[in-house]
């Protein structure tokens, strides 16, 4: 089958995240017909400018739409786009050159219906985004569940980073309308219906994530919030392991406490663990600042994602 891909791109008050965007898909090495539908979510600060600018070197569709949310935005575009295989991005992803040929090449080999791709710290993030970007993609903290071969669980495709063919859109219906954690129930309906999915590793983007810390907490604690409800809603899919960041930080926390009567014990064991994740961190990004800080955001991860998914198992019993 001849693969023909529609770029989708669900934008918000971002125009600056998109100009970078697309000057990163202006360097794909990729050679075959490729389109972009930029779908401006009711933005007061549009991208109209920035798109038109790069009208003369990408085939683009740009849409103005009342505000509903990335979800609902990602259906409108996949329902304009031409093409018969969708790529789904988030406007704060810079592209890297050969990702479209990493893509065509690994559905050649082995075609999916759908497919999902990871995600790397670029040279330019912040010390905060590459931070974040190792607590959210390291085997220590999340098993690699983000994106890595070495992931202890089955890969969920995420929407920064999607890939889905037409045929698999128009039997799902797409995304629903939840807010958090809309790309993990658009995976199990996949697979609800017999579309198998996969991991491209090579077919990953540089994912910029939030700049603050307290932004990422927010994010994190959304994540775990919405877990609980996925869970009921798809009970064969909830695992044991979902638990981990909840007890960690409470274990933590108790491990502090034992501090003040002089048990050492505990709070031993989790120094341990994090000068495995600041030297893990150095080893991988040269750069004791962000192994310092990854240390930081690894703890706003659990911390966020645990007492999310605490008030969301609450919420949901």
């Amino acid at each position: 089958m001849q693969l023909t891909f529609s770029i989708i791109i669900p934008v918000y008050n971002r125009p600056q995240e998109i100009d970078e965007l697309l000057l990163s898909l202006t360097k794909q090495t990729y050679s075959n017909f490729f389109e972009v539908v930029i779908v401006e979510d009711g933005s007061e600060n549009t991208s109209k400018e920035i798109v038109e600018g790069y009208k003369s070197v990408l085939n683009i569709q740009y849409f103005l739409k009342n505000n509903t949310g990335a979800g609902a935005s990602r259906n409108f575009g996949m329902q304009q786009a031409t093409g018969n295989y969708f790529i789904i991005f988030d406007s704060d992803c810079i592209i890297p050159p050969n990702y479209l040929v990493e893509v065509e090449n690994a559905l050649m080999n082995n075609y999916t219906d759908a497919y999902g791709g990871a995600d790397a710290a670029h040279d330019s993030f912040t010390t905060i985004q590459k931070a974040i970007n190792y607590s959210m993609t390291s085997f220590f903290t999340t098993g690699g569940i983000r994106g890595s071969k070495k992931a202890v669980d089955k890969f969920q495709p995420r929407s920064f980073n999607l890939g889905m063919s037409k045929k698999a859109f128009e039997i799902t219906k797409g995304f629903s309308k939840m807010k958090i954690g809309e790309d993990i129930d658009l995976t199990f309906r996949l697979w609800e219906h017999n579309f198998e999915t996969q991991f491209i590793e090579n077919a990953f983007v540089y994912h910029k994530r939030r700049s603050t810390f307290m932004q990422f907490f927010k994010q994190t604690f959304a994540f775990g919030n919405g877990r609980p409800f996925l869970n009921k809603k798809y009970p064969g899919t909830a695992k044991i392991t979902y638990w981990f960041p909840t007890v960690f930080s409470l274990l933590l926390l108790f491990s502090l406490a034992c501090l003040v009567f002089d048990i050492q014990i505990f709070a031993l064991f989790f120094g341990f663990y994090f000068t495995l994740l600041f030297l893990d961190s150095l080893l991988k990004n040269k750069d004791i600042k962000v192994a310092f800080v990854s240390v930081i955001t690894t703890l706003i991860q659990f911390f966020g994602y645990g007492f999310g998914f605490l008030k969301g198992q609450l919420l949901n019993n």
